[in-house]
């Protein structure tokens, strides 16, 4: 019972212990925490690794904003009073519900590492980022999740994930799922990883064993990790900055288009290059070494702007160090008309003005 005047109940040992000891919480000192004093309070309750198993009592704190009870030995945790939290750490429990339909004001949870089944975020449309890795998830909706910039599914069995809503997000990790598809933007088709024109600088998809196609162009992508998917046939990967790409592993690739992209080495051995089909790699120029297995089997890959060669190991040629020193690296400042202007159009006489102080004129055909 928690009324005015009266002590809220605690009953596991641990969580009073900290309570009590918070003097910003107990403020009058004694041994207990008056229903007063945790109305009152509107900061932080940061109780993890503390071996809690009961966090009765965390509901008299109603306008408490930080919850971290992270690391500890929770099957259980009710945060539907606390309509007030912005971030909610409840990772490395032993949670197999979390409802948090009421807490519309969060803009950070992680509740990674748990046992959870289900997970109902649509109301949490303020969330800016999300950890609930390494739990039993097998669907999960972030459609209402607009303003996620940081997102971690990974370790879940999922097989299926919708982010075309999610314009503002540069991290995705959805790494060792069951995904068949993964819709990246409005572009979507079935059986395949679709990006078109978003933040995404950081994107791991590794061990996802049923992808088809992938498509991640106009992105910011640095590096692109896909490692083991087997079954992957087709990948597009244009206006990016990636600058090394191994898809070795691949053994199901057969047709790509690699455009766009600062790479110096592009590795493509291990038996994937037997069998590929009209494959372009274009707008590279800093593209050095292609490794393959024996360059005799290359056929159907088409590098027209790059002074490339194959060759059985790239390892000792493919170092920035060395890259730089056979080309003069320069980054693309702005493209401009004629008369000056920034823009993005295509079809029409361009300038392209570089950091080396050179300008090049191009006619971009689309």
């Amino acid at each position: 019972m928690i009324g005015f005047g009266q002590n809220v109940y605690i009953p596991d040992a641990n969580f009073k212990a900290y309570l009590v000891g918070e003097p910003l919480i107990n403020t009058n000192g004694d041994s207990e925490i008056q229903v007063s004093e945790a109305s009152s309070y509107s900061d932080t309750i940061n109780c993890s690794n503390l071996n809690i198993s009961d966090l009765t009592g965390i509901e008299a704190f109603t306008i408490l904003t930080y919850l971290g009870c992270n690391y500890n030995q929770l099957t259980s945790l009710d945060v539907s009073n606390n309509t007030a939290l912005t971030a909610l750490y409840c990772d490395g429990n032993q949670l197999t519900n979390l409802d948090v339909s009421n807490n519309t004001a969060l803009t950070r949870m992680h509740c990674d590492g748990n046992q959870l089944i289900n997970l109902d975020v649509s109301n949490n449309t303020a969330l800016t980022r999300m950890h609930c890795d390494g739990n039993q998830l097998t669907s999960l909706d972030v459609s209402n999740n607009t303003f996620l910039t940081v997102f971690n599914c990974s370790n879940n069995q999922l097989t299926t994930l919708n982010v075309s809503n999610n314009i503002s997000l540069t991290w995705l990790y959805c790494y060792n799922n069951q995904l068949t598809s993964l819709y990246v933007s409005n572009c979507i088709l079935l059986e395949g990883i679709y990006s078109e024109n978003n933040q995404l600088s950081n994107l791991d998809l590794s061990t996802n064993y049923s992808l088809g196609d992938l498509v991640l162009n106009n992105n910011l992508l640095s590096s692109l990790d896909i490692s083991a998917n087997t079954t992957l046939q087709g990948l597009f990967l244009i206006n990016n900055q990636i600058t090394d790409l191994d898809i070795s592993q691949n053994s199901s690739l057969y047709y790509f288009e690699i455009s766009n992209n600062p790479f110096y080495c592009l590795n493509l051995a291990n038996g994937n290059n037997l069998n590929f089909n009209d494959c372009t790699v274009q707008n590279t120029p800093y593209l050095y070494c292609i490794e393959v297995d024996d360059s005799s089997n290359v056929t159907g890959i088409n590098t027209p702007d790059s002074q490339t060669y194959y060759s059985n190991n790239c390892n000792n040629l493919c170092s920035t160090t060395e890259i730089f020193e056979i080309y003069q690296i320069k980054k693309l400042l702005k493209v401009t008309d004629l008369l000056g202007r920034e823009t993005k159009q295509t079809n029409k006489p361009l300038l392209y003005i570089y950091d080396d102080g050179t300008v090049e004129k191009r006619i971009v055909i689309e």
